[in-house]
């Protein structure tokens, strides 16, 4: 950073003022209103100073909360044109900040009485000491306004896919699940009116009340999965222990009870958001899921961990494994069927600006790793 010889023989203490600006880690607007108060004390005459700075879509200079319409009053003609513009009672000037030359702000400064002109040489100088550092700083909003809008748009969208799922388990459980309780109820009205000399019947007949019992139990399991109750009534851990409850209490592939563990590390409930709880449930149950149809396993571990900035939900299980290129194929999204709730993970996580790591040998098991940032958190991810 040149400093301008205007600035240079304003004496040590004005350079240091200068320096303690530019280098400070504030962001607009707040750089903008110790900027608009380093150029009053630095100023002879001036008594004012305010920092419009250009919007996104270059159409208004922006503050405080104000906004002027490019091309209009002294500071939207100096921004408009790029050059300074004094004022009509000659009480001070707008003096625009130029970076590729266009202006992206402008210092509207004004004085007492007529303003002298080393003042506005002094603002000037100002200005152009401090266009790059403003220009960074309207790239970091626009970055963090990109940012903000992606969560809110993977907000929304997980709350319309939630909405429809509640929709569909609603319309289940008060159709199919309804109806299937009626044909079970008819079909136990028939078994007992069946003569007893007609065993061909009967039988017939409690076959279809046993596919119908199956058909209610597979019927309430699908209910539960589109939309867990306990996810919106008691938090991410305690919709995590019933998935692992209710992995555990049927048979696994070799006939044995799964084993199913849950630990948690850290308060989760408070940090996350409800949507980013709902993602992390989901990723758990396609990898809890894949388990049960793919994996062969007798145990799986499931860990999930809060770091302040950031939530790592692990699933490990001790199963057969795969090989990653067999399924996910060279660049990590193959097109076998089998990989679709893999790649649906992935997505899921993605939507947040997370990721999820699949490791997994034949014979080693597999483990599932989804590292989701928590919004409005900074760190490294």
């Amino acid at each position: 950073m040149t400093v301008p010889a205007v600035l240079a023989g304003r004496g040590s203490d004005l350079l240091v003022r200068i320096i303690g600006v530019a280098c400070s880690d504030r962001e607009l607007p707040q750089l903008a209103e110790e900027l608009a108060g380093l150029v009053v004390r630095s100023a002879r005459a001036l008594t004012f100073c305010d920092v419009h700075v250009l919007d996104d879509d270059g159409r208004f200079l922006e503050s405080r909360g104000r906004s002027v319409p490019l091309g209009e009053g002294d500071a939207g003609r100096a921004a408009a044109h790029g050059r300074a513009r004094a004022h009509e009672d000659g009480r001070g000037a707008a003096v625009p900040m130029l970076s590729g030359g266009a202006a992206i702000a402008v210092l509207d400064v004004r004085s007492a009485g007529p303003c002298p002109p080393e003042d506005v040489a002094l603002v000037t100088a100002l200005a152009d000491l401090f266009a790059p550092v403003l220009c960074s700083c309207r790239r970091l909003r626009a970055a963090r306004e990109r940012e903000h809008a992606a969560e809110r748009f993977a907000e929304r969208a997980v709350q319309a896919q939630e909405a429809e799922r509640s929709r569909l388990s609603r319309e289940i459980h008060d159709g199919l699940a309804q109806r299937l309780a009626g044909l079970g109820f008819h079909l136990s009205a028939a078994e007992r009116a069946v003569p007893e000399h007609q065993p061909e019947g009967l039988a017939q007949i409690m076959i279809a009340r046993s596919l119908c019992e199956l058909a209610a139990a597979e019927t309430r399991a699908a209910i539960g999965g589109l939309r867990p109750p306990v996810l919106d009534d008691l938090g991410l851990s305690a919709a995590l222990a019933t998935l692992a409850r209710e992995a555990g209490d049927g048979p696994g592939p070799s006939g044995r009870p799964l084993d199913v563990t849950v630990t948690v590390e850290g308060e989760l409930e408070d940090a996350l958001p409800d949507h980013v709880q709902t993602a992390l449930y989901r990723i758990a149950q396609e990898a809890v899921g894949n388990c049960l149809r793919h994996a062969s396993a007798s145990c799986v571990d499931l860990l999930l961990e809060h770091f302040g900035d950031r939530v790592r939900l692990t699933v490990a299980d001790d199963g057969a494994g795969f090989a990653i290129r067999d399924v996910l194929g060279q660049g990590g999204r193959g097109r076998r069927p089998d990989s679709y709730g893999l790649r649906g993970m992935s997505e899921r996580a993605e939507l947040f600006g997370g990721r999820v790591t699949v490791t997994s040998r034949p014979g080693a098991g597999t483990t599932v790793e989804a590292v989701v940032p928590i919004p409005g958190r900074a760190g490294p991810r």
